[in-house]
């Protein structure tokens, strides 16, 4: 180390020898020395990538001014300071930080703000310039965007919080950090803030980027700037900092500029409450949570390629989506337009017929009296438009966002159709997520409200959901106030009713077509469940497209036994009835069950998950004559979540001979897409995939061509036999995902085109065969092959119930492992530890694999039940697979499936 002196004479603080850094290129360090708000000359240190755009001979657009927190530096930014994208990279290390000079100047937040700029004055930083903050940079890089803005170009913010309400209290987190007398000794006297910082993100950090964290911050002297940042919290009114925070919160509201806030929600310190505070304050801003990450989530996320991306799609000559509000989209605009009408509308049209007036809009089974409970129509209408009423009178605004979580039945859909004709947005994530996926979907929608039964009040308030909370029923005073309960949904329908006996019934116009309707969760079996953003228009246009598919009307109602889709009746007309089922678990819907909700109707149209049908085919012979009448006069049959085989349709006739039943390709992006029957099927013989027909009503579908590993190529075709990922183009795809900036970009990397993620391929009549999903796609040294094509040659051996396809090894050279349940060995629940196959059950899945798909096998496991998503019980989870057989063939011990 070097010791230098300062402008006065005083002894400034040795200059450290910099050691090599993981994934840091030793050009892009950089010293430089500036003199700071005390008029002092001060050393920093940088990470520029100037050096590295120049040796390639990239002109850059702008700069990006990255800016670290507490207590990491610049090292934190090191996969955005590669030169691999076209804008110069300062990434900065705050003085007493990192391997800047450690000056013994107590810095406040104004001070280093002011520090800032005076840095990047002396660096003649100038526009365009999008400022990058993570933790306390966030803060002050915004400082630096508000006193800065000739130069300002866009904002980056991750897991930060611009603000801290005097009469909020601090996380837990930061209460332990600043408690006196645990301050200096976890910040300072040792590093133990620092290590517990690097362990929140568990193994997404190597020992040896572990250690690069903790090199600047060896010794007691080197950690009095982390000790510094913890006193510097401005938790007070008094506090010294605090005019600065409340300066530059409230400045932000005021700039309009492109910003990006990508975050990771485990964040102990910065939770999704700060993110809400950040989207109330900037609400223009793109969004992206990275689910399942912490606090350091650059070490646990690829948020420099969400960066690259979005600086493309944002300052390039990309266009990009919106991810909140309302967008304006190619991909319904380049669709025929589906009829439009107000969602709900035919609720009120039918309380007005006298013909229909009083007959069952929805009917609810399974009552403790064992007696069908019926709701007219006309019921139905006065209940939604009292309930809105009361919502409205409580406060509940259009735009609001309300999650409703609600039992199927009469109060499920009065909630949710008031919420539709008052504007406010429905949050509808079902039970069949199963507790932790609810949970990530609740606290990841940012719900204003939170409506719903006693048992998910219980939930909310024990795992912290956020939102006001209604119950379903009035509760008595001592339950409402261990709840958190305002009001009820009882007591707001009866103001609501009183308002209209006192002639001021609910007077609120329609909400817009393009205002936000609703947002759907997926089932989350390609990982963890996305909310799908629906605005008026497109939900009313999936409404139609479905009714269309199986003619629903009021002469033939909806029996949904599969629970999220009870919504869809009131808003087509027709009557609707829930089987008496366990929600969670939709595949174990049983014949008895599904043949007393169809008996409740007379002739509808049925509607299951596809796990449902073999568990009712398996249960057929509980039915007696009656129940097997009722299920013989079903009109048609629907499944949603997965195509359905052909020898499962086939078992169907004889259990429902006059049933015309439809297996379709959907998604809760687009439902539906296309659909077939087993005629059509048979007509379409045997073909690589299951063969889910042509496409419904105004929907197209295409083909995007995938190269020799596996990707999309770009190019679009609808050639037949060509096999690729599979696009579609509708009037009621989903408008964006909620707060997945960088997966709504990438769903629309086609203009007008939802690329779904699906593999598939046309045939030479138009309809379209589903293969796996794209993630899926093996690539051998043979080249690629589907996972349904692997599997379906698997599942031909006579004793292979279902099979699934995982792969082992890098692309283009990956090798094909296939899991299988037997008939003999199959129990339905958790798969556990698979086993290697018998020798002559392994035999001959490889020679059905090898004559049937062309595919050499490796290794062939039995076990008895493949993972599948929670909510259909049916998607295998073939990455849960890939990695248990990586896992094993690598020697490893596998945990179970």
């Amino acid at each position: 180390m070097v010791s230098t002196t300062s402008s006065t004479g005083r002894r400034r603080a040795e200059v450290p020898e910099i050691p090599s850094m993981p994934g840091v290129d030793s050009r892009l360090h950089r010293t430089v020395e500036v003199r700071d708000h005390t008029g002092e000359l001060r050393r920093w240190h940088l990470l520029d990538s100037a050096p590295l755009l120049a040796e390639r001979g990239i002109t850059p657009r702008g700069t990006l001014l990255a800016v670290h927190g507490n207590p990491t530096y610049s090292f934190l930014f090191r996969s955005l300071v590669r030169g691999d994208i076209p804008w110069r990279v300062v990434a900065v290390d705050q003085l007493e930080m990192g391997w800047s000079e450690r000056t013994g100047v107590r810095r406040r937040y104004q001070d280093r703000v002011t520090d800032l700029s005076m840095l990047t004055d002396a660096l003649s930083l100038r526009g365009p310039v999008v400022t990058v903050g993570h933790d306390w940079g966030g803060l002050i890089s915004s400082g630096w965007a508000l006193d800065n803005r000739h130069d300002l170009a866009g904002m980056i913010l991750t897991n930060t919080g611009v603000h801290q309400q005097l009469e909020e209290a601090l996380p837990r987190a930061l209460q332990l950090a600043t408690a006196p007398g645990f301050r200096g000794a976890s910040t300072a006297l040792t590093d133990t803030f620092l290590r517990v910082t690097l362990g929140l993100s568990g193994d997404a950090i190597s020992p040896e980027v572990r250690e690069a964290y903790l090199a600047p911050y060896r010794t007691r002297a080197r950690r009095q700037g982390i000790d510094q940042f913890v006193a510097d919290i401005p938790a007070r009114a008094e506090h010294p900092s605090r005019p600065t925070l409340e300066r530059v919160a409230e400045g932000l509201t005021d700039l309009t500029v492109p910003t990006l806030l990508a975050w990771g929600p485990k964040d102990i310190t910065f939770s999704d409450r700060f993110l809400r505070d950040l989207i109330r304050r900037v609400p223009h801003a793109d969004v992206h949570r990275f689910e399942n990450t912490s606090h350091l989530v650059w070490e646990e996320a690829d948020v420099a390629g969400l960066v690259a991306t979005w600086l493309e799609a944002t300052f390039g000559t990309a266009e990009a989506p919106r991810t909140e509000g309302p967008v304006r989209r190619p991909v319904s605009a380049a669709a025929e337009p589906a009829p439009e009408r107000h969602i709900g509308d035919p609720i009120g049209r039918l309380a007005a017929d006298p013909q229909h007036a009083h007959r069952p809009a929805v009917v609810e089974l399974g009552a403790e009296d064992g007696e069908p409970r019926e709701i007219s129509w006309s019921l139905l209408h006065r209940r939604v438009e009292d309930i809105a009423a009361g919502l409205q009178g409580h406060g509940v605004r259009p735009g609001d966002r309300v999650s409703v979580l609600i039992s199927p039945g009469a109060d499920l859909t009065g909630v949710l159709y008031a919420c539709f004709r008052l504007g406010a947005v429905a949050v509808i994530a079902d039970a069949g997520l199963g507790m932790q996926g609810l949970t990530r979907a609740v606290v990841g929608s940012h719900p204003d409200w939170l409506i719903g039964i006693d048992k998910a009040l219980l939930g909310a308030r024990a795992l912290g959901w956020p939102g006001r909370r209604i119950s379903v029923k009035q509760l008595p005073t001592v339950d409402r106030r261990a709840l958190g309960v305002e009001t009820s949904i009882a007591e707001l329908a009866r103001s609501g009713a009183l308002m209209r006996d006192l002639g001021a019934p609910l007077d609120v116009p329609h909400p817009a077509p393009d205002a936000d309707a609703a947002i759907l969760f997926t089932s989350g079996s390609t990982g963890p469940a996305k909310g799908a953003v629906y605005t008026h228009r497109q939900l009313g246009a999936m409404f139609t497209a479905v009714g269309d598919t199986l003619d629903l009307a009021p002469e033939r109602g909806l029996v949904a036994g599969f629970a999220p889709f009870a919504l869809l009746g009131p808003a087509l007309g027709a009557p609707t009835v829930v089987p008496d089922m366990d929600i969670t678990r939709p595949g174990e819907l049983s014949a008895p069950a599904l043949a007393a909700a169809v008996a409740a109707l007379g002739r509808p149209a049925v509607f299951t998950a596809p796990a449902a049908l073999r568990n009712i085919l398996d249960t057929a012979d509980q039915l007696d004559a009656s129940g097997r009448a009722a299920l013989a006069g079903a009109a048609s049959f629907f499944s949603a979540g997965a195509p359905i085989p052909a020898p499962l349709l086939a078992r169907l006739r004889t259990l429902m001979p006059e049933t015309r039943a439809l297996t379709p390709y959907g998604m809760t992006e687009c439902l539906a897409v296309t659909a077939i029957d087993l005629e059509g099927i048979e007509e379409a013989g045997e073909g690589s995939g299951v063969c889910v027909g042509t496409p419904v009503p105004r929907v197209e579908v295409a083909i995007a061509v995938m190269d020799a590993e596996g990707r999309t190529s770009g190019e679009i075709t609808d050639r037949a036999g060509e096999s690729g990922e599979i696009l579609v183009r509708a009037p009621h795809v989903r408008d964006r995902y909620l707060m997945l900036w960088g997966t709504t970009h990438e769903s629309m990397r086609f203009p007008g085109w939802h690329a779904t993620g699906d593999v598939g391929h046309l045939d030479a009549n138009g309809r379209l065969w589903v293969e796996g999903r794209a993630a899926h796609v093996l690539a051998t040294a043979d080249g690629l092959f589907t996972p349904v094509r692997i599997e379906e040659a698997a599942e031909a051996v006579p004793t292979v119930r279902r099979a699934g396809a995982a792969a082992v090894g890098p692309r283009g050279t990956q090798q094909v492992v296939v899991i299988l349940e037997t008939e003999d060995d199959y129990r339905p629940g958790r798969a556990g530890r698979p086993r290697p196959a018998e020798p002559s059950l392994q035999e001959a899945v490889r020679r059905s694999v090898h004559e049937r798909a062309g595919a050499e096998v490796v290794a062939v496991f039995t076990t008895r039940c493949l993972p599948t998503d929670i909510r259909h019980n049916s998607k295998i989870d073939r990455a849960a697979l890939s990695r248990w057989s990586s896992q094993t063939l690598r020697g490893e011990r596998a945990d179970a499936l």
